[in-house]
């Protein structure tokens, strides 16, 4: 009988998410979330090979930081 451990990530029962759906969550255009990741504004995203991908947690934590900013500059 073999053990082995598996070792938890952060995301383990996250869902990988490509730019169209981030941009479909999120309601603005692909050149917008492009435009953000070069200036290093928009949710965290990264690569795979060429596939840009963003965890759907990393999203909807930007879009509380969104929320919760805007209502601090009320």
């Amino acid at each position: 009988m073999s053990t082995y451990r598996t070792v938890e990530t952060p995301h383990e029962h996250d869902e990988l998410m490509s730019i169209t759906e981030v941009a479909d969550i999120i309601r603005v255009p692909i050149a917008t979330l492009r435009y953000w990741r070069h200036l290093g504004s928009g949710p965290q995203s990264f690569r795979i090979g060429r596939s840009v991908r963003y965890w759907r947690t990393d999203v909807l934590q930007w879009l509380e930081k969104q929320s919760n900013h805007q209502q601090t500059k009320r």
